[in-house]
């Protein structure tokens, strides 16, 4: 439904708006039909065509090819350097991100005042290369969602009249406590603020756009460099790149896990690259050298197979293999030798063979001259 309609209607922005346009249009929207606060029954359906426009729009890339040729992608896709992440683990996708946000971020048990729980989040995110990108290593740009520190107020929370000031209701503490009358007296109990979510704070004055968080839900991009030789499980950190702290607080940080997808020629064990080359039994016996196109690019590795070579055996080419991650040098190219055995011959061919089994003192199933082929066929009929 949302990709047969015009992202900057769905936004209500004009083509030309800048990007803090574009946010501030979909936050309002948001905030009007995300599932946790409408009422609406198409709410949630409303919600991922916002969340799908904002995602486009938010993206120079991607906005540039939506205005170019209608869609997201362009005619081509993207390159290779460029990533839209929807795998998140240990973090959240845009709809739990607007959750957090509407209650605030400050979910979990108190054990103690909301500040403690002030600090951002790690996130999470998986990544995968192709085995030439891990051995070239290469620049990843990822695209992601998470709550970052709002722009407006730049994380504070409050515009510039507004400020911190202590709770009226908790009186700074953080909890509230209660007293009910039962059959065993009067029972007290305590439990977060309902105003200041046990942070034991307020704002005054709270910036319109983060409505007092210091943080807004946001369409995120961010550089990340692979180091040439990395295995699956490789794992690097983004320093501040995680769900931003509340009010100003330190942010998390964004841990990118590589996964290396699986190649069509090669195996990978450790640093070492597996293939299979395939020769005549000729080549076999006698000894040859077969070219086979390595992992670097336009890379011709020469494999010397020995005399007298048998099938399924190994032969390697010494530092053909991927770098080693942080040792320099490299593993190596080991070939299974798959020996072809023709199908078909030619007489001459065919009485090389004999001649060479002959030699050899083995038995083979002789071929017949046309003459005795002549006589079998003469007794056939006699008989």
């Amino acid at each position: 439904m949302a990709d047969q309609q015009d992202y900057y209607e769905i936004l209500g922005v004009d083509r030309d708006a800048d990007q803090r346009t574009i946010k501030r249009a979909f936050l309002k929207k948001a905030r009007q039909v995300h599932p946790d606060v409408s009422d609406d029954p198409d709410a949630e359906e409303k919600f991922k065509q916002v969340n799908e426009a904002y995602s486009v729009l938010s993206d120079e890339q991607k906005r540039a090819n939506y205005d170019r040729y209608g869609t997201a992608d362009g005619p081509q896709g993207f390159g290779g350097g460029y990533v839209d992440i929807n795998d998140i683990f240990g973090g959240m996708g845009m709809d739990d991100i607007f959750s957090s946000f509407f209650g605030g971020g400050m979910g979990g048990s108190a054990s103690g005042r909301g500040r403690a729980r002030r600090a951002g989040r790690d996130m999470a995110i998986r990544l995968s290369v192709t085995l030439e990108e891990a051995a070239l290593g290469c620049k990843k740009t990822l695209s992601y969602d998470r709550l970052a520190p709002c722009e407006d107020c730049g994380g504070r929370g409050w515009d510039h009249d507004g400020g911190e000031v202590s709770c009226k209701t908790c009186h700074g503490t953080g909890f509230v406590t209660t007293v009910q009358r039962s059959i065993f007296g009067q029972v007290q109990s305590s439990s977060p603020c309902p105003d200041c979510h046990g942070e034991g704070t307020v704002i005054d004055h709270p910036c319109e756009m983060c409505g007092g968080q210091g943080r807004t839900p946001s369409h995120e991009k961010v550089d990340v460099t692979i180091p040439a030789g990395v295995e699956t499980g490789y794992r690097t950190r983004v320093p501040g790149y995680g769900e931003a702290g509340f009010r100003g607080a330190a942010s998390g940080d964004l841990i990118v896990s590589v996964e290396v997808a699986a190649h069509d020629r090669f195996e990978r064990f450790g640093d070492d690259l597996h293939c299979s080359i395939t020769v005549s039994m000729a080549q076999a016996a006698l000894g040859t050298t077969v070219e086979v196109a390595g992992i670097m690019p336009d890379e011709a590795v020469k494999v010397t197979v020995p005399a007298g070579t048998q099938p399924g055996q190994t032969v390697s080419a010494p530092g053909f293999g991927m770098p080693r991650q942080g040792r320099g040098g490299r593993g190596d190219l080991v070939a299974t030798v798959t020996v072809e055995i023709p199908r078909k011959l030619t007489g001459e061919q065919r009485s090389c063979l004999e001649r060479y089994a002959q030699l050899a003192g083995e038995s083979v199933t002789r071929r017949k001259g046309v003459g005795e082929r002549i006589r079998d066929a003469i007794d056939d009929i006699m008989d």
